[in-house]
């Protein structure tokens, strides 16, 4: 099947299979910061945005992709390296494997929360595992970034 989507705001046609997931449709088409990890949308380790909202790639169908705008980690350079900072001036980084899809969720957070508490931070990032890193200097250094530390 031919769908046609927006990924980093360019059309994009895209080839795929009813029963194709998003991440294995994205790295195909050269999107390989879309990384897959648990297959099981526990890790975080594939998220994108769709529609600006962070979304789990190994969880979504690529069908239901069909018309709609998806960004990855590639679009926001500037804006994940600006996280990036925070997390390396606390500490808080280190093999890099599971940076893209935390990047991901951090920025949609500070579009979406307001001066959130530790606990809303917490509750937000569920879903992405570290295996490298203790949470506690991610936790420092994403306070700072989004100035309520």
């Amino acid at each position: 099947m031919r769908i046609e989507v927006i990924v980093n705001n360019r059309k994009i046609e895209m080839d795929v299979e009813n029963n194709e997931f998003l991440v294995d449709t994205l790295r195909r088409y050269g999107f390989n910061s879309v990384k897959r990890g648990c297959d099981t949308g526990n890790c975080g380790l594939c998220t994108v945005w769709v529609d600006e909202k962070p979304t789990l790639s190994c969880a979504t169908l690529a069908v239901r992709a069909a018309g709609r705008h998806i960004t990855t980690i590639e679009a926001l350079q500037t804006e994940a390296k600006e996280v990036a900072e925070f997390l390396v001036a606390e500490g808080a980084d280190q093999c890099g494997f599971c940076s893209p899809g935390f990047l991901m969720t951090v920025l949609a957070m500070k579009k979406e929360l307001q001066n959130p508490t530790d606990e809303e931070i917490k509750h937000y990032l569920a879903g992405n595992l570290c295996r490298c890193t203790g949470y506690v200097g991610q936790l420092r250094a994403i306070k700072k970034y989004l100035g309520v530390a």
